[in-house]
């Protein structure tokens, strides 16, 4: 795969190059993408992402997550995990698990 960077006067770049923060936007770019493509009798109704957040500088994480607040408007279910002390302000609701010992842990859902 190569990556047409906009940024960079439409330079051709492999994906070998990318940083985290880059790695993750294209992945969820190609998620949307492909969730797009599918069948008009197939709707993607959910999506939940694993970390990556943390990799994003300030601009790149706002329109990650202005693009996830618009398909959520769109009544779609996002489910994200992360560690991003600045997601919590910006997400609904927040399910927080702790280990409260070995093999047991306390989970709280809370608005956030």
């Amino acid at each position: 795969l190569q990556i047409l960077d906009r940024d960079l006067g439409d330079e051709v770049r492999s994906i070998a190059t990318l940083s985290g923060g880059e790695t993750f936007l294209v992945s969820l770019a190609l998620a949307l993408g492909l969730s797009g493509l599918s069948s008009r009798d197939v709707r993607v109704e959910s999506m939940f992402i694993d970390e990556g957040f943390g990799h994003l500088d300030r601009d790149s994480l706002d329109l990650a997550l202005g693009t996830l607040d618009e398909l959520q408007a769109e009544g779609r279910t996002i489910g994200i995990v992360s560690h991003v002390p600045d997601l919590a302000e910006r997400i609904g609701y927040v399910v927080e698990v702790r280990p409260t010992g070995p093999g047991q842990s306390q989970v709280e859902v809370r608005s956030a």
